[in-house]
C-alpha cells in the first residue's frame, strides 16, 4: 500500500477520499488562474465534500464559481498525472517563498512535528516534506491522490458555496475565503447527494423550528442562546419526563446544582484550563474569599462529585447514580453557531455513577441499555457503537497517569465485549479524562451524529481524592462513569427535528390532537371532546377560528399535528368525531371513547401513529 494511504482518516471511503483530495487540488489550480494573486492555505477532503482556503482580495462571485467549475472540467480532461516527491526544507521554502501559510506549515512540520491541522504527528512518523504536482499546480501535500485527473469524473463534481474561515481556526489570524465542493464516483452518485441536500434543506431544524413554533433566538439576548417557545418547552419537558421516569426505574437519584462554581473547582477537575478557550470569562467579585472568581459551569461532573464527597461513603451505598438535566455553557465562536446543534447554553441529560471496580461492567451494561432504549423510543435505529480511546502519540491532551488510562481502556473493552457490543475502536476521540462508548447515529438523511455517550473515568476520583469504605473497613477509590443518553438536549432535539422532519412520534408531539369544528355551532361539542381527551392524558386544542374547515386542516397538517378531529352537525348528532391523520389517511368516524383508547395505546407504546 502507498504510504500516503495511511493518512486517510478512519471511516472514510478510500476511493472517494482520493477523488475529493485530488478535486481540491484541481480547484486550487483553477482558482489561481482566475485570481492570480490568491494564496492557497489548506484543502482537505471532509465527509461528503472538500474545500480549499485562500487569501484573496474578494470572495468569488457566482460567475467566478461557474468559470472555475468549467476550467476544472478542462483540467480533468487533460488526464494530468499526480506526481509526489519528497523535498528538503530548503527546497520547500523556496517553492513556497511567497506563501506565508505554506511556510508556516513547513516550519511546524520540521520544528514542531505538527501536521497541516496543527496536530502532533505520531511518534513513529518522522517529519518529512512531500509535494504533489499536476499540470501547472504544485502543493505542499502528504496525499493520497488518484493516479491522474481523469479519475475525477467531469460530471461527478460540483462547487457548492463559499464561506469565511480563520487561518488555523484562530480569530486573531488572517480571515480566508473557503470554497466548498463535492465530488463522487459518477453523475448518479452526485445527483443522489444533491437530492439528499435538498431534502436536508427542507428538513432544516431552524426553518421547522419557526414553522412549528418551537424556539427562537434574540439578538438582545445574545447569539447561541435559544429561547424555547411554549410548543418547544412542552417538547423538552415531555422528553425530560420520559427520561426521568426511566432513570428512576433504574435507580438514579435526582440532584440539582448551580449554574456557576468557583474557578478552583474547575482547576481541580481539569476543565480549566483544558476548555479555557471555549469558556466564558471568569467572573470576579469584591470579596477576598471570592478573589479567585467564578465560572459559568462548562460541565456538571465537578458539582456531582461534590455531592458524592458530601459525606463518608460506604461500599453499601454503591453504585450511587446521580442524575440531573443540568445547563452548561461554552463560548463557541459566533461563526460556529448553528441553530440548536451548536449553541452557547445547553442542557445535558447528565448522570454520574460512582461505583466499585467490580461494578463497572454491570453499570456500563445498564447505561448502554438505557441509551439503546431511548434511541429506539425516538425511532433512531441505524447506529453503530464506537469505542473512543486516547491517542498514545499525544498524551498531553489527556489528564491522568498512563496506568489509570490503561486500566480504564482495558475495563471498557472488556465490558463492551462481555455485553456483545460490536464496537469500532477509534484512537484520539476519548474525553480528556477517560475512554468512552459513543453512539454514532445515522438519521433519515444518512448523516452521522454522535448522540448518546458512556464514559469511564479513573482520573476525576483521583483528582478530588474520592473514597468509600469497603467491606474490609479500609479506604478505597471509586470509579466514576459519566453517562448521557441524549448528550446535549438542544443538539438532540435539533437532530430529531430533521430526522423526523418535524413529525414527532405521537407520545412526544407538543400538540397531539387538534379538534376542528366546522362552524361556531359545534364549538361547545368540540370543547366537550377536549375535556374527555385531556382526562385521558392527551395534549389537545380546539381551533375556534371562523375559518373554512379545509384551511384549518391544512394549517394543522403544516404544524405536523398527529390527529385532526373534524366535528360537524353529523358528529354532534351521533356523538362521534371524524378522524384524519397528518399523513392524510382518514380512519373516519368513531366515538370519542374509541379514539381516546386507540390514541392512548399508541402513546403508551411509543410506536406507530394509529
Amino acid at each position: 500500500m502507498d504510504a500516503a494511504e495511511a493518512h486517510i482518516p478512519s471511516g472514510y471511503d478510500p476511493q472517494l477520499y482520493r477523488i475529493r483530495h485530488s478535486a481540491a487540488h484541481v480547484m486550487a489550480q483553477a482558482v489561481l488562474e482566475r485570481f492570480p494573486g490568491a494564496k492557497p492555505a489548506i484543502g482537505p477532503p471532509i465527509e461528503d465534500r472538500f474545500y480549499y482556503d485562500f487569501e484573496m482580495k474578494r470572495a468569488p462571485s457566482e460567475e467566478d464559481l461557474a468559470w472555475i467549475e468549467a476550467r476544472m472540467r478542462e483540467i480533468i480532461k487533460g488526464r494530468h498525472p499526480f506526481r509526489a516527491r519528497e523535498v528538503t526544507a530548503e527546497e520547500a521554502r523556496d517553492l513556497f517563498k511567497n506563501n506565508p501559510f505554506k511556510l508556516e506549515l513547513i516550519d511546524n512540520l520540521i520544528q514542531g512535528g505538527l501536521d497541516e491541522f496543527g496536530n502532533s504527528l505520531p511518534e513513529r512518523e518522522r517529519p518529512k516534506i512531500t509535494v504533489y504536482e499536476h499540470d501547472t499546480f504544485v502543493d505542499l501535500c502528504r496525499g493520497p491522490h488518484v493516479p491522474h485527473t481523469g479519475y475525477i469524473k467531469a460530471n461527478g463534481f460540483k462547487l457548492m458555496s463559499t464561506a469565511g474561515a480563520y487561518w488555523r481556526g484562530d480569530a486573531q489570524r488572517p480571515q480566508l475565503t473557503r470554497i466548498y465542493g463535492t465530488a463522487w464516483r459518477n453523475r448518479s452518485q452526485l445527483d443522489k447527494y444533491l437530492k439528499r441536500l435538498e431534502m436536508a434543506r427542507a428538513r432544516d431544524h431552524r426553518r421547522l423550528g419557526r414553522q412549528l413554533g418551537l424556539f427562537t433566538f434574540s439578538d438582545k439576548v445574545g447569539p447561541g442562546l435559544p429561547l424555547w417557545l411554549p410548543a418547544g418547552a412542552l417538547l423538552r419537558e415531555t422528553l425530560e419526563t420520559y427520561l426521568k421516569e426511566e432513570q428512576l426505574r433504574r435507580g438514579y437519584l435526582p440532584v440539582v446544582t448551580p449554574h456557576i462554581g468557583r474557578l478552583d473547582l474547575y482547576r481541580t477537575s481539569g476543565h480549566y484550563p483544558y476548555y479555557k478557550d471555549s469558556q466564558f470569562p471568569a467572573m470576579t467579585v469584591g470579596s477576598a474569599d471570592d478573589s479567585d472568581g467564578y465560572l459559568l459551569k462548562p460541565m456538571n461532573c465537578p458539582h456531582h462529585i461534590q455531592i458524592y464527597a458530601e459525606g463518608r461513603r460506604s461500599w453499601r451505598e454503591l453504585p450511587m447514580r446521580l442524575a440531573e438535566f443540568g445547563q452548561v455553557y461554552r463560548f463557541e465562536q459566533t461563526g460556529e453557531l448553528s441553530g440548536l446543534t451548536r449553541v452557547r447554553a445547553f442542557t445535558v441529560d447528565d448522570a454520574h455513577i460512582f461505583c466499585t471496580p467490580k461494578q463497572v461492567k454491570a453499570e456500563i451494561t445498564n447505561a448502554v441499555d438505557l441509551a439503546r432504549t431511548v434511541l429506539d423510543a425516538l425511532s433512531f435505529t441505524d447506529y453503530r457503537v464506537q469505542l473512543s480511546l486516547r491517542d498514545p502519540a499525544d498524551t498531553g491532551k489527556y489528564a491522568g497517569s498512563n496506568e489509570a488510562w490503561n486500566s480504564a481502556e482495558t475495563a471498557i473493552r472488556e465490558a463492551a465485549n462481555d455485553i456483545g457490543l460490536e464496537a469500532v475502536e477509534v484512537v484520539g476521540e476519548a474525553a480528556f479524562y477517560g475512554p468512552k462508548v459513543d453512539f454514532m447515529v445515522r438519521d433519515a438523511l444518512g448523516r452521522q451524529w454522535q448522540l448518546g455517550t458512556v464514559q469511564l473515568d479513573y482520573n476525576l476520583p483521583e483528582r478530588f481524592d474520592l473514597s468509600y469504605i469497603g467491606s474490609d473497613d479500609k479506604r478505597h477509590r471509586p470509579v466514576m462513569i459519566h453517562r448521557a443518553p441524549l448528550g446535549s438536549l438542544e443538539r438532540f432535539i435539533g437532530v430529531l427535528i430533521e430526522h423526523c422532519a418535524g413529525a414527532f412520534p405521537v407520545w412526544l408531539a407538543p400538540e397531539q390532537v387538534r379538534i376542528l369544528p366546522i362552524s361556531d355551532k359545534q364549538v361547545d361539542y368540540a370543547r366537550s371532546v377536549l375535556d374527555v381527551l385531556v382526562m385521558a392524558g392527551m395534549r389537545v386544542s380546539v381551533d375556534q377560528r371562523s375559518e373554512k374547515a379545509g384551511y384549518k386542516i391544512r394549517e394543522a397538517q403544516l404544524r405536523k399535528i398527529p390527529y385532526m378531529l373534524v366535528v360537524g352537525a353529523r358528529e354532534v348528532e351521533s356523538g362521534t368525531v371524524n378522524v384524519r391523520l397528518r399523513t392524510e389517511e382518514r380512519p373516519g368516524a368513531m366515538t370519542v371513547a374509541e379514539f381516546a383508547a386507540r390514541a392512548s395505546k399508541v402513546v403508551r407504546a411509543r410506536k406507530g401513529l394509529f
